[in-house]
């Protein structure tokens, strides 16, 4: 009878490790199909990005314009050693916006930066998420677009202006961003403009602050109610940063923020640029 009951206890043993076992698996293929479906939306997404930036490339018109009477040089330092005189012999970029606007809208202006990827169309809507999930055609899309605060004038600057997109692994959108925190990127200047071109103006600005910080909201704060706050938030934004950019501040700059996710924990990589130059579209 014991010899029965030590079988018994033996089989219920052994079923409840298989049990176990087939739990354990079927968990497993749930985890390696949601992980396919994850892989293959990320790719189609990010297919669907590469035919939209193509398709616009190949549409819009983008040329360097020269200087002309109409042009400002905006806020020059005292320094005659500021790179800043340097960087303002370069041309401005105008971009044609007629095609991109019939194409969305939403439209508020062109964004490049040298020494990454970022050479886009920038969309603005009522809110800060819409275009986290949806591409430039409006469709929805993970790999997002690239949009100005909705906070942020359109037709004109306010003491920060603030740009996001996601930090795609492909590097495209914000995803070649981080290479401002690289030394190839920091140790040639030529890298160290903003072109940024409106349906109103084309301007350029001087990059005078890169680093990483956990999220928050200081740094994207789009207008200050005194000279005392703004000049606060231009120290603190320089003081972050991990490369002395040679650059002085003062209340009347107005500031250019690039901003993206690098990791999945929060944390930002963050640009900061002054306006320098200035021509308005006729």
């Amino acid at each position: 009878m014991q010899n029965k009951e030590n079988i018994y206890v033996e089989l219920k043993r052994k079923k409840r490790i298989f049990v176990l076992l087939m739990i354990l698996l079927v968990i497993y293929i749930l985890y390696l199909l949601l992980s396919a479906s994850i892989l293959l939306t990320w790719v189609l997404d990010s297919n669907k990005t590469q035919d939209i930036t193509e398709e616009i490339e190949d549409s819009v018109v983008i040329e360097e314009i020269a200087d002309s009477q109409t042009t400002e040089l905006v806020n020059p330092p005292v320094a005659e050693e500021s790179d800043y005189w340097y960087y303002i012999k370069q041309n401005l970029l105008e971009v044609n916006f007629t095609d991109l606007i019939q194409k969305n809208s939403d439209t508020v202006g062109w964004v490049q930066l040298p020494g990454t990827n970022i050479n886009y169309p920038v969309v603005q809507t009522t809110d800060n998420s819409f275009y986290l999930s949806h591409s430039y055609n409006k469709e929805s899309n993970n790999a997002g677009w690239v949009f100005m605060d909705y906070r942020n004038h359109k037709t004109e600057f306010d003491n920060n202006t603030i740009i996001y997109a996601h930090s795609r692994n492909d590097t495209t959108m914000f995803g070649s961003l981080k290479n401002v925190l690289t030394n190839v990127w920091l140790e040639n200047r030529e890298n160290h403009i903003v072109y940024f071109s409106t349906p109103y103006e084309n301007t350029m600005w001087q990059v005078f602050s890169v680093y990483t910080i956990p999220s928050e909201s200081y740094y994207i704060t789009p207008r200050f109610e005194t000279e005392e706050e703004y000049t606060t938030f231009l120290i603190t934004l320089k003081n972050r940063s991990i490369y002395d950019f040679n650059t002085e501040l003062n209340i009347n700059d107005k500031v250019l923020t690039l901003s993206t996710c690098q990791d999945n924990y929060g944390n930002r990589v963050v640009l900061h640029a002054r306006l320098i130059k200035r021509e308005t579209r006729v």
